[in-house]
């Protein structure tokens, strides 16, 4: 939209595939230090939105606080330019326009979630250290367990589900958020979607690396009870099924479909 703060959604679509050609092209080292960066900054946004929730009796109004503080994150990873498993998922987009291989986008994933993971458990680990859920008379370190208990919980399925559903909105947040040509806009344009999901109780795999280890560690540290909190049902009972369900979300609701919509090369009809 020539003369407007906004690109059309063609005009989205058609600048991803140069950011693909970027990201399918970054050196390994690059490739790993930039998602490092973008799991520290959900996994900041995840201490910071417990921690505003932690002393809310409410339990939607809880949710609602939580949601308006967690779209930092995302604010933080676009705004930064690093590198997020999630909103990677639309890299499909260049594979099915042939601008970058099936195989280079599948090493960006991987070593992607790599680093995410990294920077959202040092994260953890470096709130723990510091005893800083150790707040509001230990309300907070119950509440970071009992997100992580809930967490664990969950069923493959609806573990599944939400994972589709939470990266359906992120996908969303930044398609918006590409659309935006100012640092403002961008910020407002991931709010609401990323706030949706917060208080839909969606589930996120680079935000469920932070929660879950951080009630792991949490747990250990102040010997908390946490029934059914164990590294395998982190690892295999919910960042399994999460991260499938954000693949399908992200590659199918959003990459396929925008890539559908407005990239892909038919025959000409006539509208009569």
């Amino acid at each position: 939209m020539e003369g407007l703060p906004v690109y059309t959604p063609k005009e989205v679509a058609e600048n991803y595939l140069s950011t693909c050609r970027v990201k399918a092209a970054l050196p390994l080292g690059r490739c790993f230090c930039s998602p490092v960066w973008a799991g520290a900054f959900v996994a900041l946004a995840g201490v910071a939105s417990t921690a505003a929730a932690a002393t809310v009796g409410d339990p939607s109004l809880a949710k609602l606080v939580s949601g308006c503080v967690f779209p930092a994150g995302l604010a933080m990873v676009i705004v930064a330019g690093s590198e997020l498993f999630t909103g990677n998922n639309l890299m499909i987009m260049g594979v099915l326009s042939r601008v970058i291989s099936a195989r280079r986008m599948l090493r960006n994933w991987g070593v992607v979630y790599l680093g995410n993971f990294v920077g959202a458990v040092l994260v953890a680990a470096l709130c723990v250290l510091g005893h800083v859920f150790a707040a509001f008379d230990g309300r907070l370190a119950a509440s970071v367990i009992s997100i992580a208990q809930a967490k664990a919980s969950l069923s493959f399925g609806d573990a599944f589900v939400r994972g589709i559903l939470c990266n359906f909105l992120v996908c969303i947040a930044v398609w918006m958020a590409s659309a935006a040509k100012s640092v403002p806009g961008k910020i407002l344009a991931v709010f609401f979607p990323i706030m949706t999901f917060v208080v839909a109780g969606f589930e996120h795999s680079v935000a469920d690396m932070y929660y879950l280890t951080a009630g792991l560690l949490t747990a250990a540290q102040t010997s908390a009870a946490a029934a059914g909190l164990t590294w395998g049902r982190a690892l295999l009972g919910n960042l399994l099924p999460v991260t499938l369900g954000n693949l399908v979300g992200g590659v199918f609701l959003v990459g396929v479909s925008g890539w559908y919509l407005y990239l892909k090369q038919g025959k000409a009809t006539v509208i009569s």
